[in-house]
């Protein structure tokens, strides 16, 4: 085995009528890495706000759901081929009073135990990370 390969990575490539497999794929990956009931909510709520925008607000209406374990994390990456100006920190500030729509990537930063964007000529990505439980 190549100890310089890195994590295992599982993989799904997904679009709009994906999502439910999106969730299904996430929570199984979720749950084999050891995280809570609790947490493993909490991820699919996260999961499925930034799954959802990537779809449809990237530009081929199709997009990339990476995890793997990292550092005693469970790391969620989702890649579209959108691009955008990343200004600030998205997702910092909380929605405006009776808000209907911009609320998805502060939920998700607020799930996570850090979430990350990067953008470029290659599209979006999104990294998320989830703390797994640790066994004694």
């Amino acid at each position: 085995m190549n100890e310089d390969a890195g994590p295992p990575v599982k993989e799904l490539a997904f679009r709009l009528p994906d999502l439910p497999e999106v969730r299904h794929f996430a929570a199984i990956h979720a749950r084999d890495a050891g995280l809570t009931e609790e947490s493993v909510g909490d991820l699919l709520i996260a999961v499925n706000e930034v799954a959802t925008n990537a779809v449809t607000h990237g530009t081929s209406g199709k997009a990339r759901l990476r995890v793997w374990n990292e550092q005693g994390d469970l790391v969620v990456e989702i890649h579209d081929e959108g691009r955008w100006n990343v200004v600030g920190r998205p997702g910092s500030a909380a929605p405006t009073p009776y808000a209907t729509h911009g609320m998805g990537l502060w939920v998700a930063r607020k799930l996570t135990n850090g979430i990350t964007f990067r953008t470029g000529h290659e599209g979006s990505t999104v990294t998320m990370r989830f703390a797994r439980r640790r066994l004694r």
